[in-house]
């Protein structure tokens, strides 16, 4: 499958997981020539085909075809600047994300083992102004270690070495922030303890072989 369709097969994914309603959200990703592929503005997610994949150079500007180059772009080569090893970005307004994100109920606590494994830490970027460069300033102090974002009042962004890895980071995502909002609502949910956190650190390294970046540590 060319990096192409596989990008739209995930822009189908996520519309049919509902982490985007009507021509919302955003995917890209990083060709071996260092170009990107990015969705269109104003498609729906759910019925990308291949001419709503836009190509860009690494300045962002877009060749011509006739659409409009996703405005969220600005926040996606961010990422793709600071992070040399990402190589796909997601973006999208998962209910659940965007809810506790809207709330400011952070699920970045120590509660899901394969949360930490399989995320590391969610940090929560400051309200700001869609579709304005002022989205990529609120990313910035988390580049260096997040692989998943939440954007107050927004939606959340997540990114990988595949566009595959971005997008289940999104789904694995979604899905801790429902169970937390139910465990919230079922009397709170428990932290692990420090010494529970040292051992799941010592698996990840040791038999995952995932070197965890101190910035995702939570001791």
């Amino acid at each position: 499958m060319t990096l192409k369709n596989e990008l739209i097969s995930f822009c189908h994914k996520v519309y049919a997981k509902e982490f985007v309603a009507a021509t919302d959200g955003n995917l890209s990703a990083r060709t071996t020539d260092g170009s990107f592929l990015v969705t269109a503005s104003g498609i729906c997610k759910g019925e990308v085909q291949p001419e709503h994949i836009i190509r860009a150079n690494k300045d962002g500007n877009a060749s011509f075809s006739g659409l409009k180059i996703s405005t969220e772009f600005k926040m996606h080569l961010a990422i793709y600047h600071a992070r040399p090893e990402v190589n796909a970005v997601v973006h999208c307004h998962p209910v659940f994300a965007t809810a506790l994100a809207t709330a400011q109920l952070n699920p970045d606590q120590p509660v899901f083992p394969e949360v930490i494994l399989g995320i590391g830490r969610i940090p929560l970027a400051k309200y700001a102004t869609p579709s304005t460069n002022e989205v990529a300033e609120s990313i910035q102090p988390f580049l260096q270690f997040a692989n998943c974002i939440l954007l107050e009042n927004h939606g959340a962004v997540t990114m990988g070495r595949t566009i595959g890895e971005a997008y289940y980071r999104m789904e694995k995502l979604e899905h801790a922030a429902k169970t937390f909002f139910y465990a919230e609502m079922a009397g709170g949910a428990k932290k692990l303890s420090a010494e529970s956190l040292r051992k799941l650190y010592a698996v990840a390294e040791n038999t995952y072989h995932v070197d965890v970046h101190p910035g995702n540590k939570y001791l």
